[in-house]
């Protein structure tokens, strides 16, 4: 999510700027903190739990995929067997059918599900045990393509790749620590993903490009940002009376966990689907004016806000492209769905499943839009700030 842009030199800003920063950041923070006390996950999670299922993995010595034709092939049960090593035994699983089943063969890494019979009485029958293969182990190369992703991170990026690194991991640390807890919960989905967002802002940009006022500008404008996109979804979403429902994920949601609001956890994707594009586009906006300044220490606020904002608008044409069509591929299976099916543009387009989409990629682009102008008036007009002190080469 991070992106390392040159300021790493830049020098201190004057005292008065950086205790109007302070005094803008500090409540920030502060509020933040105390919505993660309010909202933290609390009290057991309501799930279901999947433990007594047990699972094998292991290698397939021999598959015999093909069916006879018109037997379990045109069932759509199992079909064909593998034998399998898992856990030093040897076991003969069936192999199920079907155009998404998995396609095994010898050397293949598996997942093996075991089935327990039960007798009359209630116990175990180790003897009419029963094993199936449900899905490739995928755990080498997902090890090997994570291996790659870090060594190119660093390798190209440095210590500043080693800092995006960390960055990442605290942006899952709170995800899976914070986010998603809380939402299981029954927190309020749209309060917890705005206050789980400023959680990573904080952490990940100063971590990532260090304490400084062109990082708190960046700060500001993308949780300013942030805000914006939220309460414009909040309208957008009760003006076009989206509830979140409609696909097979909120179908089973609403059985497992009762009462989740469904429309707030559409908006908590909207944010922190917006969340990584933002941060790329608010420090660019803040190193910007920062390097304006530095070269044209004379440049007024007005001056500087006008030179930037024409590099962010080439630069939001861009990134506008790259969440519409983020959104457009997650969506590409439904999409091709319902054209097949030969249902009208408008019909399409006004469902519930397609408007979602529509939404979720407007109001984020929107809300990426209003970055720009934001953090780059809050750049120059610190920048502006920092001249008046005497201090005109400094951001």
């Amino acid at each position: 999510m991070s992106h390392a842009h040159g300021h790493e030199h830049a020098p201190p800003a004057p005292p008065r700027v950086r205790r109007t920063v302070l005094a803008i950041i500090v409540p920030l923070v502060v509020a933040t903190v105390i919505g993660l006390i309010v909202l933290w996950p609390r009290g057991p999670a309501p799930t279901q739990r999947t433990d007594d299922v047990v699972r094998l993995r292991g290698t397939v010595v021999s598959a015999t995929p093909a069916c006879p034709v018109g037997t379990a092939a045109t069932l759509g049960g199992p079909c064909g067997n593998a034998t399998v090593e898992a856990d030093g035994q040897t076991v003969t699983a069936t192999i199920p059918s079907g155009a998404s089943a998995p396609r095994v063969e010898a050397g293949d890494k598996v997942v093996v599900v075991v089935t327990e019979a039960v007798t009359p009485e209630g116990a175990a029958d180790p003897a009419a045990r029963t094993y199936a293969v449900v899905d490739h182990d995928r755990t080498t190369p997902l090890i090997w393509l994570v291996a790659l992703f870090v060594a190119v991170i660093v390798g190209f990026g440095r210590w500043r790749g080693v800092a995006s690194l960390a960055g990442l991991a605290i942006t899952f640390a709170i995800l899976l620590v914070f986010i998603l807890p809380a939402i299981q919960r029954g927190e309020p989905p749209l309060w917890v993903a705005i206050v789980g967002s400023a959680a990573i802002m904080f952490a990940v940009l100063y971590l990532t490009h260090g304490v400084s006022v062109q990082t708190s500008v960046a700060v500001l404008g993308t949780l300013g940002a942030l805000v914006l996109t939220g309460l414009l979804g909040l309208v957008v979403t009760d003006w076009m009376h989206l509830t979140g429902g409609g696909s097979d994920e909120s179908a089973i949601l609403t059985n497992v966990l009762a009462g989740i609001d469904l429309r707030g956890l559409l908006l908590a994707g909207i944010i922190i689907g917006t969340l990584g594009v933002l941060d790329d586009v608010t420090v660019t906006q803040a190193a910007i004016v920062g390097e304006l300044a530095a070269a044209d220490p004379s440049l007024s606020a007005r001056r500087l806000y006008r030179s930037a904002i024409r590099v962010g608008r080439a630069h939001i044409a861009s990134a506008v492209n790259t969440i519409i069509l983020a959104y457009a591929g997650a969506s590409l299976p439904l999409l091709l769905l319902i054209v097949t099916a030969g249902t009208r543009t408008r019909d399409v387009l006004t469902t519930q499943q397609i408007s979602t989409e529509i939404v979720r990629g407007v109001v984020g682009t929107i809300g990426l839009v209003a970055a720009v102008p934001l953090t780059t008036l809050l750049a120059a007009w610190l920048t502006s700030l920092a001249h008046r002190a005497a201090t005109p080469d400094e951001l």
